[in-house]
């Protein structure tokens, strides 16, 4: 959440810098194109409106390098740390299945010890009388 916050406060400070070739402040935009989607730039104010200036500038700092590193690292430590918890609950849902199965055998069991006690209320078992 303070990255984000850091990160606003820093595009703004960086708009503040900047004037396109019209003489405003660019717009914070969004790249659509295939190389760099979701990548962000500032671009002219008048862009696919009027005579555009061709002002450009990234935002976000280049893909790859110490970024990236920091990215796949960080990345690398949460899919281990949901490994960790996906086996967890696996072991937890194995415990649980196994003590729903002893259950259900148990009460199979006093059922059909009652149901046979029913049958043969004297204790005869067997054919024995």
């Amino acid at each position: 959440m303070a990255s984000q916050s850091s990160r606003a406060s820093r595009f703004r400070s960086d708009a503040k810098e900047l004037l396109c070739g019209h003489g405003e402040k660019p717009i914070l935009q969004t790249s659509s194109t295939k190389d760099n989607p979701g990548r962000r730039f500032w671009g002219c104010v008048y862009y696919e409106v009027q005579d555009v200036c061709d002002f450009f500038r990234w935002a976000d700092p280049e893909p790859g390098g110490v970024q990236q590193e920091v990215e796949f690292a960080r990345n690398r430590r949460k899919i281990t740390k949901l490994k960790a918890r996906l086996k967890e609950l696996e072991t937890k849902l194995w415990v649980v299945a196994a003590l729903c199965f002893a259950g259900w055998v148990g009460f199979l069991f006093l059922f059909l010890q009652n149901h046979y006690n029913l049958k043969h209320p004297n204790g005869m078992h067997l054919g024995y009388r």
